[in-house]
């Protein structure tokens, strides 16, 4: 089902400008994500610990938002440009909030344009999965398929965070992952369980993301110092192998055997440990801000 059938508009752009919609890019729309809430960090928690987890979490929405906006004018059908703009307008929205929250968390009021636009590829601590090319559509939706099912499950966890304001950010955000995640489903199925050709080409795709996957799983020094405001990974991978054996299984699909791709020294993602994409990515993300850092829009 597209994301306009699934709003209650009569067409899409009433969707875009209606205030009340809980679904539509739930960070934009004013300036400061956080404005009025009490970002106080809890006593028992370390402010540059919980910082780096919002990076973290941050980052992922920031980077796979970039990869999704990059489908526009590309996508199959118009009502997946629409979907996939969605989506992706969702994940900004949940960047927007993680960023500010690490400047208020670290005490140095950072902006999140500061943390999007004017840090280096090393600094960056997203998984490797989001920053990967889209390849073709087929890759796109096992990619979105694979994401959206690990985040929906970390921020269902994330929602017990002993962070209230990581909480928040979390319980809204389940919302909009579970649709990413049906879509992406949806859309596994119709072209596993289609042609043979759309067979192949989505069998093709979910080998080549399966490399990716391993790393969702390691967990971090950081996600395990903060213990209860955080979530830990390894608790994730039973629900994950259970939604993604019954997608696959509809779609008549078969789980990759592959090898993790290793990281550097092991370091990946979380460290800032990067694959070639990401300086690509990061090169168009960042262009316009650091021609013109002083702009205002």
């Amino acid at each position: 089902m597209s994301a306009v059938s699934k709003m209650a508009f009569d067409n899409a752009y009433e969707a875009i400008t209606e205030e009340n919609d809980a679904r539509w890019a739930y960070g934009t729309g004013f300036t400061d994500p956080l404005a009025g809430v009490d970002t106080t960090v809890p006593a028992e928690v370390d402010g540059a610990d919980l910082a780096a987890y919002c990076l973290m979490l941050g980052d992922d929405a920031l980077i796979l938002s970039h990869r999704l906006q990059q489908w526009c004018t590309h996508a199959p059908e118009l009502e997946d440009e629409v979907a996939l703009a969605n989506i992706g307008l969702d994940l900004l929205g949940q960047a927007r909030m993680l960023l500010t929250r690490a400047g208020k968390a670290d005490g140095s009021d950072r902006t999140e344009d500061s943390f999007a636009f004017f840090r280096a590829e090393h600094e960056f601590r997203n998984v490797r999965l989001a920053e990967a090319p889209n390849g073709d559509f087929a890759f796109s939706m096992a990619r979105l398929l694979v994401f959206a099912t690990w985040r929906l499950a970390l921020l269902q966890r994330l929602t017990s965070s002993i962070d209230p304001v990581l909480a928040a950010i979390a319980a809204k955000g389940v919302k909009e992952v579970t649709y990413h995640r049906d879509y992406a489903a949806q859309w596994v199925v119709r072209l596993g369980d289609g042609t043979e050709l759309s067979h192949e080409r989505m069998q093709a795709g979910l080998d080549a993301v399966w490399p990716l996957v391993g790393e969702l799983f390691e967990p971090h020094p950081v996600e395990l110092r903060l213990g209860p405001a955080a979530v830990d990974v390894r608790e994730l991978r039973p629900e994950f192998d259970e939604v993604i054996a019954q997608v696959l299984g509809a779609a008549t699909l078969q789980v990759p055997d592959a090898e993790p791709l290793a990281g550097v020294s092991g370091k990946a993602g979380r460290d800032g440990v990067h694959t070639e994409a990401m300086g690509y990515l990061l090169a168009e993300l960042q262009s316009v801000a650091r021609a013109h850092p002083e702009a205002t829009w």
